[in-house]
């Protein structure tokens, strides 16, 4: 590769690099990579593909010339050239208006493939997903300098989503001592006070009037502290979604077992979507996770000033329930619940079946 490319190619990727912490929407994130990608490797069109945890799919994140919303149904599994990509840990050329196979036929014809350059995003023996380019209906040869950039870009976009999968993590991390620190301050706190007053209330004999305003005040400062614990903001809340919780279902309605039982009709605020599509997706994934449902129903429900969110799953083996506890998604979930005044639960509903509920008063 050129030094000059290769200083350009640095440059660019490190800006998008830096934004790997920031709330940039991801598929914002990923139409600026391909587009970036397409200046400097001088291709017309890009397509990223990406692994989705919530959705256990592979989809396409971002692009560059050519509609993304054409390969919603599209997944690594379907092209087996990706799977060669990743595999080799190189970028493969495919002519595929010669019939050269590992691309959809559907597509080839739709979008009049012609040269597709297949790059793999990977890196320390993990993959990511995959970079398709070309130059649109114009067939053409890459050269060796080409080829390496293509390469060096699909690692710096490995090291993108590691680096947004490692800055989710750490926020859980942080979320989660904001809570050790919460369970701290109310057990020396709020636990102490009343433990005292347990002691009052359970000696023998009368209790003197200034015992029992003592105990009283006593009472009366551990709600003042537990109502400040709780109202404490907990970690970073859940940020700013750029889809709706109707899209999310929409999109994950079309894949296996996921069905809309009620609620066509509900709008859910903006204030409450971050929140609401963050336990639909982390109440789907603990599904899959867990058990083997064949089903997992969603509820809409909206009225006396409170929307409830339900979802449902069967395929719970017997005594499984009993072992879970949400994990650390649905528990950080139920604390950012708290601040909206609202309330998570999750447990199980009858046999084998497993139920998330979050139930907030509407703004």
């Amino acid at each position: 590769m050129h030094s000059r490319a290769a200083v350009q190619s640095l440059h660019t990727f490190a800006g998008l690099l830096g934004e790997v912490d920031t709330p940039t929407p991801t598929s914002a994130f990923w139409d600026r990579l391909c587009a970036a990608t397409c200046r400097l490797a001088r291709v017309d069109r890009a397509l990223v593909f990406v692994y989705d945890d919530a959705r256990q799919d592979v989809r396409a994140v971002g692009s560059h010339g050519m509609p993304r919303e054409l390969f919603g149904s599209v997944h690594v599994g379907m092209a087996p050239v990706a799977q060669r990509a990743l595999e080799t840990d190189t970028v493969l050329v495919v002519q595929a208006h010669r019939g050269d196979p590992g691309l959809p036929r559907e597509y080839v014809d739709q979008l009049e493939l012609r040269t597709v350059l297949c790059t793999p995003m990977s890196a320390g023996g993990y993959w990511y997903g995959v970079l398709l380019t070309d130059r649109g209906t114009e067939e053409f040869e890459p050269d060796a300098d080409q080829l390496e950039l293509h390469w060096t870009v699909g690692k710096t976009a490995a090291l993108a989503v590691a680096a947004r999968a490692a800055t989710r993590q750490g926020e859980r991390a942080r979320a989660l001592a904001d809570r050790i620190d919460l369970a701290r301050d109310v057990h020396d706190g709020v636990i102490q006070r009343l433990f005292g007053v347990s002691l009052a209330l359970s000696a023998a004999g009368d209790m003197p009037a200034e015992v029992r305003e003592r105990c009283h005040s006593e009472v009366q400062a551990a709600l003042a502290e537990l109502r400040e614990a709780i109202q404490r903001p907990l970690g970073r809340s859940t940020p700013a979604m750029r889809t709706t919780l109707r899209e999310l279902l929409d999109d994950l309605s079309g894949q296996r077992e996921v069905v809309l039982d009620e609620g066509a009709d509900v709008e859910v605020p903006a204030e409450l979507e971050p929140l609401a599509q963050s336990v639909v997706a982390e109440a789907v994934r603990n599904a899959r996770k867990h058990a083997a449902p064949t089903r997992v129903g969603v509820r809409l429900l909206q009225g006396d000033g409170a929307l409830v969110v339900e979802v449902s799953n069967d395929g719970v083996a017997p005594g499984a329930a009993a072992d879970r506890d949400g994990g650390m998604g649905l528990r950080l979930a139920g604390f950012e619940a708290l601040q909206h005044r609202g309330v998570l639960e999750f447990g199980e509903r009858g046999e084998g079946e497993w139920q998330v509920r979050l139930t907030v008063p509407v703004p």
